[in-house]
């Protein structure tokens, strides 16, 4: 006998998230199933932080649009609402600023990944943002200190670049003209 989970649409998703139970809780929507996030280790908190700062300080001066931290919810499907540790989205695909998340993939997506999450993870997530229109997926492993850089390739197919502690990362094309040295990351 097969048991069926309650598959969640992201307005329900939303109106779970508002519960007062919930209020501390980080949950992202996958394929219709409620995720919980684990927390942060201080190291993975750190560089998300740093991120922040780093794309904010580049895409503030230049008015581009919108840097998001750990609780920037984007809807990427129907069913499907993730919060990267870090993201920019360009002010023509934002939509403004008002509701709980933004519609759409951000154009660079930024996961710090910890050690409870597995390859298939981590490739689910760079597909899922790249499947919804994301230009780039950056995803940072503090440990290792490199980062993989996930990006479509001209026939639709994924390309995955590693970056190590004393390369630097390029934002284009999501962020023309972004350098980010890992040594600056990762210090």
């Amino acid at each position: 006998m097969a048991v069926q989970t309650k598959l969640y649409t992201v307005e329900e998703y939303l109106a779970l998230c508002q519960r007062p139970e919930n209020a501390e809780r980080r949950l992202e929507l996958v394929e219709g199933e409620i995720v919980e996030l684990a927390s942060s280790s201080k190291k993975n908190t750190v560089i998300a932080a740093r991120v922040v700062r780093f794309l904010g300080n580049f895409v503030d001066e230049r008015d581009l649009g919108y840097v998001t931290g750990a609780d920037g919810g984007f809807q990427l499907g129907p069913r499907t609402v993730r919060l990267p540790d870090a993201a920019f989205i360009s002010k023509e695909r934002a939509g403004g600023l008002e509701g709980a998340m933004f519609g759409a993939a951000p154009d660079l997506a930024v996961e710090v990944i910890s050690e409870s999450e597995t390859p298939r993870d981590v490739l689910d997530k760079a597909r899922a943002y790249l499947d919804a229109g994301a230009q780039m997926v950056w995803t940072v492993y503090p440990d290792a200190q490199v980062v993989d850089v996930y990006r479509r390739s001209a026939d639709g197919g994924m390309i995955v670049d590693t970056i190590g502690a004393d390369g630097t990362l390029s934002g284009a094309p999501a962020l023309p003209g972004f350098t980010l040295p890992l040594a600056d990351l990762f210090r």
